[in-house]
């Protein structure tokens, strides 16, 4: 169905080189008559709390795991409403923003916008407009700050773009056809992370087998005296994590008002953002000139490396850093010692602590987890030449789900990609929608509506971010 989108009979230049043209019958108007900006604040601090993300908009933040600081008192905050526009004035250019479809409350450093008596934009449609790429680009361009990485959009800037405004039944076409289209997406990548979801289950529980009992299944075992890895060969031994390192050190974060700490910087700096569910380091959060280590505000790690975050919501989670970095005053630091352990068999049987550690913080409002305890996680293992033949072994023995967990990935990207392209296209009137929409069956409203309320309860759609 959707292959049968076409572009509209008539353009017309819109008169702005990154827009292009538009459907001739659309029309545009400053954000500033479509929008208002607001600022009411809360009293009681005790409404919603709100997240805003580049992933998913605007949705409550009990749904997230964000890696952030929460304030003592939410007294003060900006309050919105179901239809308000909320942008996150620091990650604008990511399209960090959304329209609310609740009442609750975000930062008070957020720019909350409701639209004007009569403007003639639907919230619906506005919420797939303003998240677009292209707009993404333009609020890069009209934001301001001392460097690439504290860009703002301050409100004087966003309330001079231009906004596309077709005739508001095209805009409820837009949104019923993107809903439709969205639902089904979505239900493609739901299944595919389900089968995700059982081939790292089953790729655990080798791994597990193999770095706690070794490659020989006759072998003698005795207890390990360690809750998650139960028995373990009697050759191996048994070490504290601070006995195998050469060095622990905790992460620091220099000054982003110093510009050539981060120009030009050419070493990875690494939050919690950049530690998921993986034994491998994701994207660092920045780089980091060596001038910066001159002076004392870094420290620079030095792989192979176990970084462990300590504090905030993910503490517990830890992956390994193969090469040289940095990180934030978050995450410990452990180099080990190559002769005493190999790297990826110390990641391996050490991520299966996480569950434990993490219920080991402390209860306060920001998780912290007691160095001391982090100190002396404990290791099971044998020889190091024994630990490089598991480590072979378990590499044949898993390339196959290895293999299959990255097509399946790739096709989510690409599921993604093409979300992504078809909303750019259809709100931006690349592709008219009307004729599509019209032909959906009637019931599609409450299938999408019933689909997205299923979204919301299911924990593995939730995101992983970094606000401001």
């Amino acid at each position: 169905m959707i292959a049968g989108l076409k572009p509209y009979a008539e353009y017309t230049d819109s008169g702005h080189d990154w827009l292009g043209a538009l459907p001739a019958h659309w029309d545009q108007s400053r954000a500033k008559r479509l929008f208002r900006e607001v600022d009411e604040r809360s009293k009681t601090g005790k409404e919603e709390l709100l997240s805003v993300s580049h992933l998913t908009g605007v949705t409550p933040r009990r749904l997230k795991t964000v890696t952030m600081f929460l304030a003592e008192s939410n007294v003060g905050h900006k309050v919105c409403r179901p239809g308000d526009l909320v942008i996150n004035t620091l990650w604008a250019w990511m399209a960090a923003l959304g329209v609310t479809k609740h009442i609750g409350i975000v930062s008070p450093a957020y720019g909350v916008y409701r639209p004007t008596d009569g403007g003639g934009i639907l919230p619906t449609y506005a919420d797939h407009l303003l998240r677009t790429p292209l707009y993404a680009a333009e609020y890069q361009r009209r934001s301001t700050g001392v460097n690439s990485s504290r860009l703002r959009l301050y409100p004087e800037q966003f309330l001079r773009i231009p906004i596309l405004v077709p005739p508001k039944d095209e805009q409820a076409a837009v949104v019923r056809l993107l809903d439709w289209a969205n639902g089904r997406l979505e239900r493609a990548i739901r299944a595919k992370r389900k089968v995700i979801a059982l081939l790292l289950e089953q790729k655990q529980a080798i791994v597990q087998r193999a770095v706690t009992r070794g490659l020989d299944p006759s072998v003698p075992l005795k207890p390990s005296g360690i809750p998650w890895l139960g028995d373990i060969p009697q050759h191996w031994a048994v070490m504290p994590l601070k006995f195998l390192c050469r060095r622990i050190q905790n992460g620091a974060t220099p000054a982003t008002s110093e510009q050539r700490y981060y120009e030009n910087g050419t070493v990875p700096w690494f939050g919690p953002s950049s530690i998921n569910n993986s034994s491998e380091l994701g994207n660092p959060v920045r780089h980091l000139a060596k001038i910066t280590f001159a002076d004392g505000k870094a420290r620079l790690i030095n792989g192979p490396a176990v970084l462990v975050i300590v504090i905030g919501a993910t503490a517990g989670k830890m992956c390994l850093l193969l090469g040289d970095g940095a990180t934030n005053q978050q995450i410990t630091a452990f180099e080990l010692k190559p002769d005493r352990i190999a790297p990826q068999f110390g990641i391996q049987q050490l991520r299966f602590s996480e569950h434990w550690l993490k219920s080991t913080a402390s209860t306060a409002t920001i998780p912290i987890l007691n160095s001391g305890v982090v100190n002396r996680l404990p290791l099971a293992f044998p020889p190091v030449g024994e630990q490089e033949s598991i480590l072979s072994a378990l590499l044949n023995e898993t390339l196959p789900l290895t293999t299959a967990i990255s097509r399946l990935e790739r096709e989510i990207e690409l599921l993604r990609e093409y979300r992504i392209r078809l909303i750019a296209d259809v709100v931006t009137g690349k592709l008219d929608a009307r004729e599509t929409a019209a032909r959906l069956p009637e019931d599609s409203a409450q299938a999408i509506e019933a689909e997205a309320a299923d979204e919301a309860d299911d924990p593995e759609l939730t995101d992983e971010e970094t606000e401001a």
